[in-house]
């Protein structure tokens, strides 16, 4: 059994489609021998700001708290403004970065394949499991 600790995680999400995000949360709340702690911005806890600066100013803030930042990929396409601005500051920080795959998709946007150390899919012990190797 891996040891066991606590991840922090960053999950980039756009609001408009958070049934992908509160599958995501659930997969890793009810995850076997696994604890995190969420650092994501959900829509039911936003960062308290004004101005797209101080936006991205607490996106930062919560990235540099985690330690892993996961992406899901089938966002990407109609959200690629915010999602890349995240995955921006994911690489400068160097922080590992852990796609997952859209469901029962083939396509991948380049994006994110291309910047993800590891891409996985909608399962659970993947994901876990990716972010047990990458977490520092």
């Amino acid at each position: 059994m891996p040891t066991l600790r606590v991840y922090r995680l960053f999950i980039s999400h756009a609001w408009i489609h958070n049934d992908n995000y509160y599958v995501l949360v659930n997969m890793l709340n009810n995850a076997n021998n696994f604890t995190w702690w969420n650092y994501s911005v959900p829509e039911h806890d936003p960062l308290k700001i004004r101005t797209t600066g101080q936006l991205e100013a607490g996106l930062r803030q919560q990235i540099a708290l985690s330690q892993v930042v996961i992406i899901i990929s089938g966002m990407y396409v109609a959200y690629r403004q915010w999602i890349q601005k995240e995955i921006d500051i994911a690489l400068e920080m160097n922080k590992p970065i852990i796609g997952i795959e859209p469901w029962g998709s083939l396509r991948v946007p380049v994006a994110v394949q291309s910047v993800a150390h590891e891409m996985v899919g909608w399962n659970t012990s993947s994901i876990v499991g990716a972010i047990r190797r990458l977490a520092p």
